[in-house]
């Protein structure tokens, strides 16, 4: 149903949600002819501000910011062993480690609690989507009052970490 035209602010608060296309056939409706274009090219653009890229994110929370992974580890006898690692990026340096044959969620949530104790938990956490963070890792974490950002599977968190700190590979 058409309404009166409004003027000022009114209008701006009435009409705010119309487009070009529904405005050109309200003014049809009025024997006004006119084509889209030329509404469209009348009418107010509200600019929105650009939104923060990730690359932005990382370099303003460099310092609330660790990320949580793990990697494989053979052993000379044939096993694999899973190392845990927390890294802090704002002066790559190695939180909190742990080697196990069999990673849980119990065991991850024990190593987080080790890497940050007290009230040392950074506000900003990123992880993978691997099954290692279980519910009770995910517990643990909002119990810290931790913000989590869940990275693609098989994503590449250790880049941010220096070659000599990780171990050396035989081969």
């Amino acid at each position: 149903m058409f309404r009166p035209f409004r003027r000022g602010k009114a209008a701006r608060r009435v009409y705010s949600g119309w487009g070009a296309l529904r405005i050109d056939g309200e003014l049809l409706k009025l024997g006004i002819e006119l084509t889209e274009p030329t509404v469209a090219k009348y009418m107010v653009r509200h600019r929105r501000p650009p939104s923060q890229t990730w690359r932005t994110f990382l370099d303003d929370h460099l310092r609330s910011l660790v990320s949580v992974d793990f990697f494989t580890l053979p052993t000379v006898r044939f096993q694999v062993l899973y190392v845990f690692l927390v890294p802090a990026h704002d002066r790559r340096r190695i939180l909190q480690f742990g080697v196990t044959a069999h990673p849980t969620a119990e065991w991850t949530a024990q190593q987080l609690r080790e890497a940050f104790p007290w009230d040392s938990a950074p506000r900003y956490l990123l992880r993978d989507r691997d099954q290692s963070f279980g519910k009770d890792f995910v517990d643990q974490v909002k119990a810290m009052g931790i913000s989590v950002f869940k990275m693609q599977t098989r994503g590449r968190l250790l880049q941010l970490v220096p070659e000599p700190a990780l171990p050396k590979m035989p081969g």
